[in-house]
């Protein structure tokens, strides 16, 4: 299997807590657990104010397709249900608890068993996962793709591209037993052949210690895969290409391929789950950005605060000028600190005046950049054009759904133009004016 390469950037790497072993975070004195964890319909809660609930127990769930249900990561009494307003802007329904810090676990948490791959499915959804390197799309509906006999081969995306997020390099370092678990798990089950974990080549020490164990251990169908440290590898249609040489197109899904494509932080939460029974309550991240003291790897329950998080960091060396939950690439910006942690967290940035300056935009000098930086060979600044003149045929004739927004062209322009930005607004013209 010969290595092939889309286009690429080299971005600053800013892996400041690459050595950082993870820590706990204390239990915060109260949590908000969002309903709205996942792509889909919204949960909704099935506690009340008063009610007195203990770790791992379900919260909020729906009847409907594409969800997952949300559990307690504490144990405390409920004082509240909610309305915020979200990261991505809609309505958040939040259960809020006050925490006792004893953290007593709710009756029958047990390690789940098996036999074939509906009750794998089943337990798969009753964990409440999601897709945690960011789209958090319900994982069990994934492990159950529709032409499931023609899927044979797992991607593990542990490429972690982006700048300063170390999370998950901190868990192939530190849970390396897990994630080689949830592989065999989701091999088994599904009936893959192999599996391959995709790591870029500035984390040597994690893929040869995933060597070590998997021939400790003598598997030899699941391998480590190098990956060049540039941006974007990570991305789902990059990722795919590289390791396999299967072109992915927008609206093609990896098991349209006969891949069953997952992060890697998701697959080492199935090896705990079916070792614990413990449903998905906690998050690894990264906490970083030149506004916070001390940068870490932190573990945190879900619905704790973000500025519990920051506390916990040292707090702010200075006033931060934006903070973003993810990377400073594909990241959100958000409005508050007062935003509690979701299941899809793996960083929160802080940056100062300084750091997050943003130049002033000018005049495009058609140097072409964008183009060359474009893993799938865009012409950003006709999609700029014809998304300023609102030409919903000249976006879809040059396939503005093809872009991932993975900000690779407003990153290498000159000019600082929101090229990226402008695609995403471009869709939705195209989508507004019915062309498919």
């Amino acid at each position: 299997m010969g290595q092939k390469h889309l286009q690429s950037i080299h971005v600053s790497h800013y892996k400041h807590t690459a050595g950082c072993a993870t820590e706990v975070m204390p239990i915060p004195d109260v949590v908000k657990i969002s309903m709205s964890q996942h792509i889909g319909a919204p949960c909704k809660p099935l506690v009340k104010k008063g009610d007195y609930v203990k770790v791992g127990q379900l919260l909020g769930d729906t009847d409907a397709f594409v969800s997952a249900p949300i559990h307690s990561s504490v144990s405390g009494t409920v004082t509240g249900i909610e309305e915020q307003r979200s990261a991505a802007g809609g309505a958040d329904t939040l259960v809020v608890i006050e925490t006792d810090k004893k953290q007593e676990i709710y009756e029958g948490i047990q390690a789940p068993t098996a036999n074939d791959l509906p009750e794998f499915v089943k337990a798969i959804r009753e964990s409440g996962l999601v897709g945690l390197g960011g789209a958090s799309f319900p994982t069990h509906i994934k492990f159950n793709p529709k032409n499931i006999n023609d899927v044979h081969t797992l991607i593990v995306n542990a490429a972690e591209c982006e700048p300063f997020i170390t999370s998950d390099h901190r868990l192939m370092l530190e849970d390396a037993e897990d994630l080689i678990a949830g592989c065999q798990l989701v091999m088994k089950y599904i009936g893959l052949d192999e599996g391959y974990i995709g790591i870029e080549e500035n984390k040597m020490d994690a893929i040869e210690h995933l060597d070590k164990v998997l021939a400790e251990k003598g598997i030899t169908n699941i391998k480590t895969f190098k990956l060049q440290a540039r941006y974007p590898k990570g991305a789902e249609r990059v990722l795919v290409y590289e390791i396999t040489g299967k072109t992915m197109n927008a609206g093609v899904l990896p098991a349209d391929l006969g891949i069953i494509l997952s992060n890697v932080t998701t697959i080492a939460f199935v090896g705990q789950y079916f070792r614990t029974g413990m449903p998905l309550i906690q998050k690894r991240m990264t906490v970083d950005g030149d506004a916070v003291a001390t940068p870490k790897n932190v573990i945190a329950p879900i619905g704790t605060m973000i500025n519990d998080v920051i506390a916990f960091c040292g707090g702010y060396k200075e006033e931060p000028r934006k903070i973003l939950m993810g990377g400073p690439m594909m990241g959100r910006a958000i409005f508050s600190d007062e935003m509690p942690i979701v299941k899809n967290n793996n960083a929160i940035l802080a940056f100062s005046k300084k750091q997050a300056m943003v130049k002033e935009e000018t005049a495009c000098i058609n140097c072409g950049r964008c183009h060359q930086a474009c893993p799938f060979k865009l012409i950003p600044t006709a999609l700029a054009k014809a998304y300023e003149s609102r030409d919903a045929q000249a976006l879809s004739d040059l396939k503005v759904m093809q872009c991932m927004e993975c900000g690779s062209c407003s990153y290498i322009c000159p000019a600082r133009r929101p090229l990226s930005f402008m695609n995403k607004l471009g869709k939705a013209v195209v989508k507004e004016a019915g062309i498919k």
